[in-house]
Order: structure tokens, then sequence, then C-alpha cells
């Protein structure tokens, strides 16, 4: 009789286990978050990826029990700030915003600390934006067509600025050596301020920026845009050539934005990550807000954004390897 008891006793245990799981993974969801988010942007402060995560991180905190601080983690086109996600606990509490740099890195530094698909997992997209191929306002290129000549005359006489090796910005530019036909000497800086600096004040020629990081500067005319990245001219600048109409055909680069979270994240949690910023990248302010900026906002649902980065570092790859870029060039 004692056996038969502690025996059912047992196997009520163990039909009890499944729903104390599931209380224990509600629990866990609906204590979430219980301390503040870190979310790291691996740029430089004033970069476009960090004005994106102080706009979106802002309005996620808004209105709700969530508070995440921005950590700016610059260096080694980024793989600095993502090394350290990539390795921090998977509990929701570190999170990295990035951009389409990060489907560069794998075949630009070969010996990566982390795995870029293995390691990091999709959250959302954030938003997308064109890139504008901008000169100081007294530069001598009036147009693109004059800088692109300038640069057949000359190999490497001709330079571009970038926010690191690895960076959008810096291959960006080595689609442009391609496409183009030409060969311009990279100038890698730590962060797009730093960047946009040495452009505008002519110490370097060129600059290929998400418009976020310099229409202000158009504005206020520092500096002069020769092209845009997209496929059709902007309606919002019709009389600025796209760059592949000016002599670089099929020149296109796509800008995305995006937070990732490290890889074994509870998937409740990263469904109430994905929930807040679709709220957060919805409301009339925060796209008004990204406007302003040249960007649209764009969320996604977390699988989307990882068939995205793997799609993009099969497409970089082979552009990566024929511009024979190098991390530090």
């Amino acid at each position: 009789m004692r056996f038969k008891t502690t025996r059912r006793a047992a196997l009520a245990m163990v039909l009890c286990l499944p729903s104390l799981t599931l209380l224990h993974a509600t629990a866990h969801a609906e204590a979430y978050p219980s301390k503040p988010i870190r979310m790291v942007v691996p740029f430089a402060a004033g970069s476009a990826t960090d004005l994106l995560a102080r706009i979106v991180s802002a309005e996620m905190s808004n209105g709700s029990n969530m508070q995440i601080v921005v950590d700016n983690r610059p260096g080694a086109g980024g793989t600095i700030g993502t090394a350290a996600v990539a390795k921090a606990v998977p509990d929701g509490y570190t999170l990295l915003l990035t951009s389409a740099g990060h489907a560069v890195n794998p075949t630009l530094y070969p010996k990566l600390p982390y795995d870029t698909t293995r390691d990091l997992m999709g959250v959302s997209t954030v938003a997308t934006m064109p890139y504008l191929l901008v000169v100081s306002a007294s530069s001598p290129y009036r147009t693109l067509k004059d800088l692109i000549g300038a640069a057949r005359a000359q190999p490497d006489a001709v330079t571009y600025s970038s926010a690191g090796s690895g960076s959008s910005s810096h291959i960006s530019g080595e689609l442009f050596n391609v496409k183009a036909g030409v060969k311009t000497r990279h100038i890698p800086y730590k962060g797009a301020p730093a960047a946009i600096t040495d452009v505008m004040s002519g110490r370097v020629d060129m600059f290929f920026a998400p418009s976020i990081t310099v229409m202000q500067f158009v504005k206020e005319g520092k500096l002069r845009i020769l092209g845009v990245a997209t496929p059709e001219r902007l309606p919002s600048m019709p009389d600025v050539p796209t760059i592949a109409e000016a002599g670089a055909p099929g020149y296109v680069f796509d800008a995305w934005f995006g937070v990732l979270a490290p890889a074994g994240t509870p998937k409740d949690i990263v469904a109430r990550l994905n929930t807040s910023m679709q709220q957060a990248l919805g409301t009339a302010a925060t796209r008004e807000k990204l406007k302003a900026q040249g960007a649209d906002a764009k969320a996604s649902t977390p699988a989307a954004f990882d068939k995205l980065i793997a799609a993009d570092i099969a497409k970089l790859e082979p552009i990566v390897r024929q511009s024979g870029a190098q991390p530090g060039q």
C-alpha cells in the first residue's frame, strides 16, 4: 500500500511538470523587465545607429515599465560592441542595435570572436534610410561625374571616409569602387562624426552616409549631396541623381538598422521586446522623428530579421571579396 502511494505521488509529480514549467515561464515573462535594459550601440555617439537607438529606446521606455539605457561600444567596425552582446547572458537585459554593416563583418573579419548567425538572434528591424554621397560644400567636385572622372584619372587620389572598417559607410564606398570601376582610398575613423568633420574641412573628399547623419550639415550649407544610393531619385531631392545614373551602373545600397539579442534569449522575452518595438515604431511621434532624419520606421518579426541578415551576408560576401577590402584599411 505504501509502495502504491509513493508510486502514485511520483506519477502525479511527473504529470504536473509541464504545468509547472508553463507557470514558471509565464511568471518569468510577467516579471520581465525587473531592471534597466542595456541597448549596446557598436558605433560612436552621433552616428546614425546611435541616433536611431536613442529615438527608439526613448519611445519604448515612454509609458511602459521598460527602462532602456543606450551604451556606446565603438571600434573594429562594430565587432567590439557586437561581441559584448553575443557573449552576454541571454536574459533579455542586453540588446544590440546595429546596422547593415553587421552582415559585412563575417567576410571582412575572418576570425570574429562570435558567430554572426548562431550567437545572436533577431528581435526586429527598426528602420531603413537612403544613403547619400556627400562632399564638402567647397569641394572642387560639382557633380558625381566630375568626381568619378578624377578617380579614374588618378587611382587612389580621391579619398572617402567611413565610420570604421566594416561599417556600412565603408562597404558602400567599396561597392562604389566596384560599380564605378575606380579605385578610391578608404580613410577609416572611429565613428561617423569624425568622418564627417574631415569631409567638411576638405581633408577627405567624400563620405557615403545615411541621411540621418548628414542632412543637418547639408541644410547648413556645409556639405553638398552628389548622389543618392537608391534605385530611383528621391521625391524629396528630385534634382539629385542616383549614383547609378551618374556613372556607377547598378549601384544600390540598402541601409537597414535592427535590434538583436544573445542567442538563447527566452522566446517569451523576445516576443515582448518585439511587441514593444512594434508599438514604439507604430506611433505617429516616432515616425515623424525618424522621417525628420530621413529614415522610415520598419518593424519586422524576429524570424524575418534573421532571414534578412543571412541573405545580406550571402549577397555582400562577393562584393567584399571583389573589392579587396581589409580590416583597418
